[in-house]
């Protein structure tokens, strides 16, 4: 492992350059087992050092614990990095287990104050929605981000998990700088309509789970017997029972093109999404989740690969042959709204 950067690539037709690929820091405190802060700190070092500073994290994500807990990185390295969060995924007011969606102006002031203190810095570099809330106009949500970064709270801003003609809604409020979706070789819906909508405006594809929540890399291979009982992925249909079998059998193809390039499973699902920049003629930014300074470098390693037209067309199949859904409620995605 060398310490060469990272190639860099545009958040937006006007946004900062970051290093081609993120991370996604929500498993450092929330979602996948016990945390570990020391291995943790020591990943975020290790990522800025391979030249990884597009750095993605969430207001939900431990109920701001997230932020919290990457406050003394993002404050020690404040010139050299990105600094992404959202918000629009509250508590439900009768049920603290349950999640709903709110892009209310009054809500959405209230989120961005409670992030710039947590995070303990003046401006938010990337500022997203998270999720859509159907009951109010994205017009009117954007333009109340928009009025954040007139007021020099944010500086960008992004959308999560909206269709292509809500992308392009929001744009005409707002320059959109990233649209967050999932991308991997898993789920690829987005291909039809928001990938064609973010090349036309000029946005960035933020890629979120392209590791399949580490799925595609054989890390597990049924989360109900091989994950603790509080991990998130135990949730999630593609992963257990008689889905996780069947989705076990898909990975073999990948298997196949990692050998033939010494690499392993997961770096192979890493070129794949970042190759997609070039297919679909774009920006693409995929940000994996880790906590461990050695599956940062392997990581980062993979936007070095490059697949082959055969080698690509050898993985093409695998996501219209993946069983179950990607949540067990949809609703917090934009499947079925295009």
């Amino acid at each position: 492992m060398t310490d060469s950067r990272i190639p860099t690539a545009r958040l937006g037709a006007n946004g900062p350059e970051v290093g081609v690929q993120g991370l996604g820091c929500m498993g450092m405190s929330f979602a996948y087992g016990p945390p570990d802060a020391a291995a943790s700190r020591a990943t975020l070092d290790r990522a800025l050092e391979l030249g990884v500073t597009h750095y993605d994290t969430a207001d939900a994500y431990g109920a701001g614990e997230n932020e919290k807990f990457l406050s003394p990185f993002f404050k020690a390295h404040r010139d050299e990095l990105v600094i992404a969060t959202k918000f629009g995924l509250a508590v439900h007011p009768d049920d603290p287990t349950k999640r709903i969606i709110r892009n209310d102006a009054p809500y959405i002031r209230s989120c961005v104050e409670g992030s710039l203190q947590r995070l303990g810095v003046d401006v938010i570099d990337l500022y997203y929605m998270h999720r859509r809330d159907l009951d109010v106009p994205i017009e009117e949500t954007v333009g109340v981000m928009a009025e954040l970064v007139r007021e020099g709270k944010v500086k960008q801003l992004g959308l999560s998990e909206v269709t292509g003609d809500e992308l392009r809604a929001a744009q005409g409020v707002h320059p959109i700088a990233a649209l967050q979706s999932e991308w991997s070789l898993f789920s690829r819906d987005i291909e039809a309509q928001v990938v064609p909508a973010a090349r036309e405006l000029g946005v960035s594809l933020v890629a979120y789970s392209p590791l399949g929540r580490g799925f595609l890399t054989g890390s597990f291979a049924n989360a109900d017997q091989d994950l603790t009982a509080d991990d998130f992925r135990r949730q999630q249909p593609r992963f257990t029972g008689d889905n996780a079998a069947a989705n076990g059998a898909l990975l073999e193809p990948i298997r196949t093109v990692a050998k033939a390039h010494d690499a392993t499973p997961g770096q192979i699902a890493l070129a794949w999404v970042q190759q997609q920049a070039e297919v679909h003629g774009l920006p693409v930014i995929p940000i994996p989740g880790t906590r461990k300074p050695t599956r940062v470098e392997e990581n980062t390693a993979a936007t070095a690969l490059h697949l082959t037209e055969d080698e690509l067309a050898l993985l093409e199949p695998i996501a219209a042959k993946v069983a179950g859904d990607r949540y067990t409620d949809m609703r917090f995605t934009s499947a079925g709204r295009e």
